[in-house]
């Protein structure tokens, strides 16, 4: 047996509920080995974040470099990079080591409201990942703020905004609807090929932390495995639904807290 390899690039949160430890908890629920690159490290709980230490860019790039020298990764998911010189380091070596699969989940802000990407770093994502991604997944507010456009409210205003993205270089798009109104949270996958809506009820709970993290995480997941993108993309969201429907089983901590990643095992 040959387990399906996966890399989550992105920042550790001490709490547990999103960032590395999201991810690492996303892949082995799904069947997938998980690998790592910590690119910052955060204080951080259910209520908020209080600190962040940057990883220096040297050692973002020995990380890479000492997992794609021994793991076949299959597929990379890159999460929160914090800074211009990480996405340099990421950039870089990326393109050593050509992985198949990239979904990039272009995270700016904290479900608390923190901020977890520097301004001048914005256009670093645009510009140096964007491009290299099969798949895009920013929520309604991260796409507005890609695009320097108000948040879409209608169906139409969100596909538009989903080929503006795919215009900056990557292969798809995954807009998500968690933030919007109403019974159902529709996400909406654009390519090439058009637009896919993929409505699910929206769950009645504050405890949505790391929502987005694990959602991109599965994705790869599925990538992984072999899957093609849509598939990977409708079996993930079935998967964040159940564990989002599940969460309040927990009762982790006294703010938003965590998705339950092993719904399916307790």
């Amino acid at each position: 047996m040959t387990i399906p390899i996966a890399l989550t690039i992105a920042g550790s949160d001490s709490s547990g509920g999103a960032g590395i430890q999201a991810d690492l908890k996303t892949f082995a629920a799904l069947g997938v080995y998980g690998a790592s690159v910590i690119t910052a490290l955060t204080a951080q709980n259910t209520k908020g974040v209080t600190a962040i230490q940057q990883v220096p860019r040297d050692f973002v790039t020995a990380q890479i470099d000492a997992v794609f020298g021994d793991l076949d990764v299959k597929a990379v998911k890159i999460g929160m990079v914090a800074q211009l010189a990480t996405i340099d380091a990421i950039a870089a070596g990326l393109t050593r080591w050509s992985p198949k699969h990239i979904v990039l989940d272009p995270v700016m802000v904290a479900t608390s409201g923190d901020r977890l990407l520097a301004a001048d770093a914005v256009d670093g994502l645009r510009t140096k990942l964007i491009p290299r991604a099969s798949l895009l997944t920013p929520n309604l507010p991260e796409a507005a703020a890609l695009l320097d456009e108000p948040v879409a409210v209608s169906e139409a205003a969100i596909e538009s905004q989903g080929q503006r993205l795919l215009a900056m270089g990557c292969a798809a798009v995954l807009i998500k609807g968690g933030h919007g109104q109403g019974a159902e949270s529709t996400d909406y996958l654009v390519s090439g090929n058009g637009s896919i809506a993929l409505p699910a009820p929206r769950i009645a709970t504050k405890n949505t932390h790391g929502t987005g993290c694990s959602l991109s995480s599965a994705i790869a997941a599925g990538l992984a495995k072999g899957e093609d993108l849509e598939t990977a993309v409708r079996h993930a969201k079935t998967w964040i639904s159940a564990a989002i429907a599940a969460a309040d089983r927990l009762g982790v901590g006294h703010g938003h807290g965590p998705v339950h990643h092993f719904h399916g095992f307790y």
